[in-house]
């Protein structure tokens, strides 16, 4: 199962963070500072697989990855094989590209809402529901019409600000 997924800057500060366990705030607050303390002093030329156990208990590992300032980890026990999460995670990055055309941390930032749309059609619950970055982005952009047709029908104006890009 996937406990949960972190998007970071370089800075070690969170720009999206969904965990599939229930953690009081302050203890996600910790955790993201203890794994942003494992990323930042690894070196850049070992293995983005991580055994975690002192953090999360026993047989959790994390996978990241850094894109420009971005680092993504996704957390997640044995039962989950850690090639397919690495596969993923790009999926998940692939899907932003499409939706962002070449996904920035201000993407994430300002489009929050759209991020969290594409990260719950590809997990929800911590189990993998598509593995298919072109059908996540379908399935968001069915949404985001879904979106904008119920606020022209109720005349509300959009608060989201997610839907023209």
């Amino acid at each position: 199962m996937i406990k949960g997924v972190i998007v970071m800057n370089d800075k070690g500060k969170p720009r999206l963070v969904k965990f599939y366990d229930y953690h009081p705030a302050e203890k996600q607050q910790e955790l993201i500072r203890r794994i942003f303390g494992v990323l930042s002093s690894r070196a850049e030329n070992v293995s983005n697989f991580v055994k975690v156990d002192s953090l999360f208990g026993s047989d959790t590992r994390l996978v990241y990855k850094t894109y420009a300032t971005l680092h993504i980890v996704f957390i997640f026990d044995s039962s989950e094989n850690e090639l397919a999460m690495l596969d993923l995670m790009q999926v998940f990055v692939e899907a932003m590209d499409k939706c962002f055309s070449n996904v920035r941390e201000l993407d994430i930032v300002f489009n929050f809402n759209k991020v969290h749309a594409i990260l719950d059609e590809i997990i929800l619950g911590g189990q993998v529901l598509e593995t298919n970055s072109s059908e996540v982005v379908k399935a968001v952009e069915e949404i985001s019409k879904m979106e904008r047709a119920a606020n022209s029908f109720m005349g509300v104006p959009s608060i989201s600000g997610w839907q023209g890009r």
